[in-house]
C-alpha cells in the first residue's frame, strides 16, 4: 500500500492539486485573450471610421503619401493601415497581459527580457518599413529614368537600386537589434564595394571604345588647330 501511495496516488494528487492552482491563470489568461481579439477588432473599425470621417486618404494623396505605400507594395489605404496596426497592437497587448497571468516563471523571465528588447525591435522593424517602401519608391524611379534615357539594362538598374536600397536598411536594422554588428557591417562594406568595383569595371570595358573615339577626336582636333596656326604663322 505505502509502495503505491509513493509511486502512483501522490504524484497524481500533486498534479491535481497544481492543476487546479494553475486553471484560474489560465482561465483569467484565455479571457483576456478573448477580450484582446473583440477589442482589438472594435478598435480598428472605430479609427476606420474616425480616420475616413476627418479624411485622413485624401490628406495623404495630396501629400504623397498613398503613392509611397502603392509603390512600397502596400495596397490599402493610408486609414485602414493605421487603424489595422492599432487592431494588432491592442491584441498584442492583451496576449502579453495574459502571459503574465499564467505566472509561470520561465515565461515572465522572456516576457522581462522581450520587453527589455522591445524597444531596439520596433526602430528596427520601422527601419525596414521605411526601408522597404524607400527601395520599391527608388527602384521603380530609376527604372523610369533609366527607360527615358534608352538604356537597355533599365531592369537591371531598376534592381540594382532597390537591392542597394532595401540591403542598406536590413544592414542598419540589424545593427540596431545588436546581432553581429561588426560583421554585419563588415559584410555589407565588402559587399558594396564588391558591387561598386563590378560596376566600375564594366563601365570600363563598356566605355573603352567610347573613350578610344574621343581621345582620338580631341588629338586629331589638336593637331588641325596645331598645322592651322603654323600656316598662319608662316604666312
Amino acid at each position: 500500500m505505502n509502495f503505491l501511495q509513493r509511486i502512483i496516488i501522490d504524484p497524481f494528487e500533486s498534479f491535481y492539486e497544481r492543476f487546479l492552482t494553475f486553471m484560474p491563470y489560465f482561465l483569467t489568461s484565455l479571457a483576456l485573450l478573448i477580450v484582446g481579439i473583440v477589442l482589438g477588432g472594435l478598435l480598428r473599425m472605430i479609427f476606420l471610421r474616425i480616420f475616413r470621417a476627418v479624411n485622413l486618404d485624401r490628406a495623404a494623396e495630396r501629400l504623397g503619401l498613398f503613392e509611397m505605400l502603392v509603390r512600397g507594395g502596400i495596397r490599402e489605404s493610408l486609414s485602414a493601415f493605421i487603424a489595422r496596426i492599432i487592431g494588432w497592437l491592442t491584441f498584442f497587448t492583451f496576449a502579453v497581459v495574459a502571459l503574465q497571468t499564467l505566472k509561470i516563471p520561465t515565461v515572465e523571465q522572456l516576457l522581462e527580457r522581450f520587453f527589455l528588447y522591445l524597444p531596439s525591435v520596433f526602430t528596427a522593424a520601422v527601419i525596414l518599413l521605411f526601408g522597404y517602401i524607400f527601395s520599391n519608391f527608388f527602384g521603380r524611379a530609376a527604372l523610369i529614368a533609366s527607360v527615358n534615357a534608352g538604356l537597355k539594362q533599365a531592369g537591371m538598374v531598376g534592381r540594382f537600386v532597390k537591392l542597394t536600397v532595401f540591403v542598406l536598411s536590413a544592414t542598419m536594422a540589424l545593427e540596431q537589434l545588436g546581432i553581429g554588428r561588426d560583421t554585419v557591417l563588415i559584410a555589407f562594406a565588402i559587399l558594396f564595394g564588391g558591387i561598386v568595383l563590378a560596376l566600375a569595371i564594366a563601365f570600363g570595358f563598356g566605355g573603352k571604345d567610347i573613350a578610344k573615339n574621343y581621345l582620338e577626336r580631341n588629338v586629331h582636333e589638336g593637331r588641325e588647330e596645331e598645322e592651322t596656326r603654323d600656316d598662319i604663322h608662316h604666312l
